[in-house]
């Protein structure tokens, strides 16, 4: 086991359960201190927390609404003063909400926006104010960046294809820092996201399953790490084949 923060510390946006409790998991299995925020379940939470705890690293769940700047900053802020220097961080905090063009709401456009596109922004913002030089920056994006085949994604898409185009240009931001800033995009994925849609999703995954949120925190661990240090401004998709 590697002695508290040789490896530093990560703070992973939204990672109280799915994919972003995986990725807390994985860096903490990695060597690091691990910082998670949540806006709703405390309880998922605090037992991801203890998960980390019970590997022998520190923990802290922070609660931080994604779409409020004041409540990013402190999140960053807290991290940094109680676990130490920032080393990664990991943007996963994301909504999703389906519709065709003539039937979505302002309101649904709105709290898209405001969470997949302007949170992921202040998130990155904020973090790299006090991240280390030479840290990683990672968001979690989708696969819908590239490719959705059906009706009703719109919104959603187009939210993540404005993060793999932020990743690319905050990457150039940050390479004077040698801060490393890559974006990941899973395809169809074991969470409650995909509850009931199985039946539907299956038959267009080549590979004829979901991920497991291990896989994707697998690609957040290569990228966190150090033979990614050369890896900047790069959407990685994930997805079983899913966009061929």
């Amino acid at each position: 086991m590697t002695t508290a923060n040789e490896k530093g510390v990560a703070l992973v946006f939204g990672g109280s359960r799915g994919i972003g409790a995986a990725i807390a998991r994985r860096l903490a299995e990695d060597g690091h201190d691990v910082a998670l925020t949540y806006v709703s379940r405390p309880d998922d939470a605090a037992a991801v927390a203890a998960e980390i705890e019970a590997l022998g690293r520190r923990a802290l769940a922070i609660r931080a609404d994604s779409g409020d700047a004041v409540a990013l900053r402190r999140a960053v802020e807290q991290a940094v003063d109680v676990l130490g220097p920032l080393r990664v961080a990991v943007v996963n905090a994301g909504v999703i909400r389906r519709g065709l063009i003539g039937e979505v709401s302002v309101d649904d456009l709105d709290t898209v926006l405001s969470i997949n596109v302007r949170g992921v922004f202040l998130a990155l913002q904020t973090a790299a104010a006090r991240i280390s030089n030479g840290g990683r920056l990672i968001t979690i994006g989708s696969n819908t960046a590239i490719r959705v085949g059906s009706p009703g994604a719109s919104v959603y898409a187009m939210s993540k294809a404005a993060v793999a185009a932020l990743v690319k240009n905050v990457a150039l931001d940050l390479a004077p820092r040698r801060i490393t800033v890559n974006n990941v995009q899973p395809g169809p994925t074991e969470t409650d996201m995909t509850d009931g849609m199985r039946d539907m999703i299956l038959p267009r995954v080549p590979l004829g399953r979901l991920a497991a949120p291990r896989e994707i925190a697998g690609l957040v661990s290569y990228l966190a790490g150090a033979d990614a240090g050369f890896v900047t401004g790069t959407s990685f998709t994930i997805d079983g084949g899913f966009v061929l």
